[in-house]
C-alpha cells in the first residue's frame, strides 16, 4: 500500500506566516527580519510591512501577496511554503551570500463538524495535518457517526468542492486528500439508524394530523 506524499499546503489569502532569515553575517541579515528591522533605519520597509501584517507575521493579502522588508511586494498565493522558501532565498542572494529562510504558518485552520465528540474549528501549530489527526482533534466520531460517508469540503479554484471519504478503507492513508489544506472542513454524517430516528417526514406529520382531526370529529358525531 502506497503512502500519501505530503507536498505542502498551498498558500491562500488570509494566511499568516512567520518568516525568518538567517545568514553568517548577523548584522547584514537584520533588515530582512521583522524581529530586528526596527533596529535598522529602513523606514520604507518598516512602514510598508507594518501596514500590511503588523508585528505578528506576514499576512497574505486579498491579492495573494505579502510585503517583505527590502524585497517589497511578493506574490505568494498558490505556492507551497517550500516553494516560497526557495523563491525568497534566490531573491536574497542579491543582498546576502548565504541566506537561509525558515517559514512557519501561524494560523493553519481546519473545521470538524457533525457526529464528532468535540465539533469546532482547530488551529494547528503545523500545516502537516492528516485526516486521522483532524478526527483526533475533534475527539473521534460518536457512536452514531458514519465512517464510510465523511465529507471533505475544500476551496479550490474559487469554488467549494466536496469529496466523500471512507475512513474504514485500509487505503485511506494513500488518498490524495489524506493531508489537509488550509480551511478544509470535515463533516461526519450520522449513520442510517440515527437518520431514521431524526427523520421527520412533513407528509407523514400531515397524515397523522388529518387522522387525528377525523377521529376527533367522529367522536363528536357519536356523542351527539
Amino acid at each position: 500500500m502506497q503512502q500519501a506524499v505530503f507536498e505542502g499546503t498551498h498558500l491562500q489569502t488570509g494566511d499568516l506566516l512567520d518568516i525568518r532569515v538567517s545568514a553568517f553575517d548577523e548584522y547584514a541579515v537584520r533588515p530582512f527580519n521583522l524581529q530586528t528591522m526596527n533596529q535598522v533605519g529602513n523606514n520604507e520597509s518598516k512602514i510598508s510591512q507594518s501596514s500590511q501584517s503588523g508585528p505578528q507575521g506576514y499576512l497574505v493579502d486579498e491579492e495573494g501577496a505579502i510585503i517583505f522588508p527590502v524585497l517589497g511586494r511578493i506574490f505568494v498565493k498558490g505556492m507551497t511554503m517550500s516553494q516560497l522558501r526557495a523563491d525568497l532565498e534566490k531573491k536574497l542572494l542579491e543582498y546576502l551570500s548565504d541566506p537561509l529562510v525558515s517559514i512557519r504558518q501561524l494560523n493553519f485552520n481546519i473545521t470538524v463538524l457533525g457526529e464528532v465528540k468535540k465539533p469546532g474549528q482547530y488551529t494547528s501549530p503545523t500545516d502537516k495535518v492528516t485526516l486521522l489527526q483532524a478526527l483526533g482533534m475533534a475527539g473521534d466520531m460518536t457512536d452514531n457517526g458514519d465512517r464510510t460517508q465523511v465529507k471533505l469540503v475544500r476551496h479550490e479554484n474559487g469554488m467549494d468542492q466536496t469529496y466523500t471519504l471512507d475512513f474504514t478503507d485500509k487505503n485511506i492513508t494513500s488518498s490524495p486528500y489524506y493531508y489537509l489544506q488550509q480551511n478544509d472542513v470535515l463533516y461526519v454524517q450520522p449513520d442510517a439508524n440515527k437518520k431514521i430516528i431524526a427523520n421527520v417526514n412533513p407528509n407523514r406529520t400531515l397524515v397523522f394530523s388529518v387522522i387525528g382531526t377525523a377521529i376527533a370529529l367522529l367522536s363528536l358525531i357519536i356523542r351527539f
